[in-house]
């Protein structure tokens, strides 16, 4: 029996036993991996060290070495992220709605867990933690299959956790780990319909179309992150650099830094070669607009793979456009539906552009970086999604969960 078949069983029996807990006693689980995570805060780094070697090895990007990598500060913000999840309403058992029929039929809609759901992701093992936190606060099971890049972190995180897990009644290795690194086990773990109830994968564009064009059980497409800042004539001045620059350069490898900005012809002149100036001093490589090169003689021409392009990188594409409608046809046309910013302070405009662009999350004199689940008050996500189903934008509690209808009455027979 392969390990993938094995452990999704696994997985299938432990939803049972995840479905009949109590909060308290879910709480407890995420108390116990938060004080374990501690305590063991020398072998995860030490391991995730011995990935980080590999990574330089192979030529791995700077930008995803960071996405890798583990310290003392980030371990301790996934130990936040679980205090966090802890203090979080628990959403199984939720009464949704309810209402009473003409023949006394009672029905209600109550929150209820997926069941067991597959997730795979790329480099950062701090999704390890975000996926264990969610879906056991949910009561969904999950099967882990993380990138080789971070085998050794995941190995040493899943081996934490399932320890601390054991250490309070829970079953042996309550949380699953698929550590064939094979491209042939995302194939197998995406096709094991009746033990996966959903998948999702959490990474780049070729990760992501591997998963959606191979996948037999449902799957939440979790966003490639193309997102834009549009810069409006009616911009305040003294938002620009500062969004910018955090919106780019803070965490250039994750899916909602801004790729791409937009700027309306009539401030740029006034906006313009100050912004150049301020992302050169990041070694941000420009890409731009006939228009935009003007400015400067170092920045490159843009094709449409450019403005189609999530950099993941020190890296940036500007256009100059006429109007709002040109900066929202821009947008439509190589956006991915994930984060779209405005600085502006026309309300008109501000309007027009939270109408007409479609995207998980509209930006409003922000930074695009806000697109991200604990910023929004969920202690962790489990991706974003750019579709349009349940699940839109950073996937919290709630959107780990279905629901049943409970139909009680007295006796009533249909006619």
């Amino acid at each position: 029996m392969s390990e993938v078949l094995t452990k999704c069983k696994k997985a299938k029996e432990i939803s049972r036993f995840l479905n009949d807990l109590s909060t308290n006693k879910k709480n407890e689980a995420l108390l116990a991996i938060q004080n374990s995570l501690t305590a063991n805060e020398e072998l995860i780094i030490l391991e995730n060290y011995k990935d980080l070697l590999e990574a330089k090895k192979a030529g791995m990007s700077e930008s995803l070495q960071d996405r890798l990598a583990i310290n003392k500060a980030r371990l301790k913000a996934m130990v936040d992220s679980l205090k966090i999840i802890i203090d979080l309403a628990d959403p199984i058992g939720e009464i949704i709605e309810g209402w009473q029929r003409p023949n006394g039929l009672v029905i209600t809609k109550k929150r209820v867990p997926i069941g067991v759901i597959a997730i795979i992701y790329e480099a950062r093992p701090n999704v390890t933690i975000d996926a264990v936190g969610l879906t056991l606060k949910s009561s969904n099971a999950v099967v882990l299959r993380g990138s080789s890049s971070a085998i050794n972190s995941n190995r040493a995180l899943v081996g934490v956790i399932n320890e601390a897990l054991q250490k309070i009644g829970f079953p042996k290795d309550t949380v699953q780990l698929i550590e064939d690194t094979d491209r042939e086990s995302i194939k197998k773990l995406v096709t094991m319909n009746g033990l996966i109830d959903l998948v999702i994968p959490r990474g780049g564009a070729g990760l992501i179309k591997t998963v959606v064009e191979t996948a037999t059980v449902p799957c939440i497409e979790t966003g490639v992150g193309n997102c834009h800042i549009y810069i409006d004539k009616d911009a305040k001045l003294e938002y620009i650099i500062p969004i910018v620059l955090n919106s780019k350069v803070q965490r250039p490898s994750v899916c909602n830094a801004t790729e791409s900005l937009v700027i309306h012809k009539d401030i740029a002149e006034k906006v313009l070669p100050d912004i150049i100036n301020a992302l050169k001093e990041h070694k941000v490589e420009l890409y731009g607009c006939e228009v935009t090169q003007q400015y400067d003689q170092d920045i490159k021409l843009a094709k449409d793979e450019d403005y189609a392009m999530e950099f993941l990188d020190l890296k940036i594409s500007i256009i100059i456009v006429d109007s709002i409608d040109k900066a929202i046809e821009h947008i439509t046309k190589f956006g991915t539906k994930h984060t779209e910013a405005i600085i502006s302070e026309n309300y008109t405009t501000i309007e027009k552009f939270k109408n007409l662009i479609d995207a998980a999350a509209i930006m409003v004199n922000t930074s695009t970086r806000f697109t991200d689940g604990f910023e929004f008050g969920f202690g962790a996500e489990m991706g974003i999604s750019t579709q349009k189903m349940h699940a839109r934008g950073p996937m919290g509690l709630k959107e780990l969960t279905t629901y049943k209808y409970i139909v009680s009455g007295t006796g009533q027979i249909r006619s």
